[in-house]
């Protein structure tokens, strides 16, 4: 019998706490936390998914509303507890929001380790054509076919970062 974190799903109101310290320990620092606070108190957070395990949570992903273009998502952050790290549980998690980007065709970008995201889903080639306050060479986009040319701009949120 395998044991391991239960299914993904969708963050409830009381795991709030248990995410802050999943992403204090994740980043080291608060930057992450204000993130996300902004993001649910701005009404741009559009969802988050957690990974519970043994009733803690060890892992965590945020889609927020893009201000530009109209329709389309940041993920961002992707948090794993360290000790569930190396197992698959991150690439799990961001797998099926690209799978449900690719089904809905929603376009959702991310910026962090290529490698990562590329085996999750997410196309580097496929976001040269956007413009982004964040490195190109880091950015990522899962949900759309081809190379799209777009200028992105993140909710206010995200200045801080």
């Amino acid at each position: 019998m395998v044991v391991g974190p239960d299914f993904c799903r969708d963050m409830r109101a009381v795991e709030e706490p248990a995410v802050d310290a999943l992403l204090r320990a994740a980043f080291g620092g608060e930057a992450e936390v204000r993130l996300v606070h902004a993001l649910r108190k701005s009404g741009k957070m559009m969802g988050e998914m957690v990974l519970p395990y043994e009733g803690g949570v060890v892992g965590y992903a945020a889609l927020s509303q893009l201000t530009a273009p109209k329709g389309w998502l940041a993920l961002a952050p992707v948090a794993i507890a360290d000790h569930m790290r190396g197992r698959r549980n991150g690439q799990r998690m961001v797998g099926l929001i690209t799978e449900w980007a690719r089904i809905t065709q929603t376009p959702i970008v991310v910026v962090g380790p290529v490698q990562f995201y590329e085996r999750a889903g997410f196309s580097r080639a496929n976001a040269q054509g956007l413009e982004t306050p964040y490195p190109l060479e880091r950015t990522l986009i899962a949900g759309v076919e081809g190379i799209p040319v777009e200028r992105l701009i993140y909710p206010n949120a995200f200045k801080d970062l």
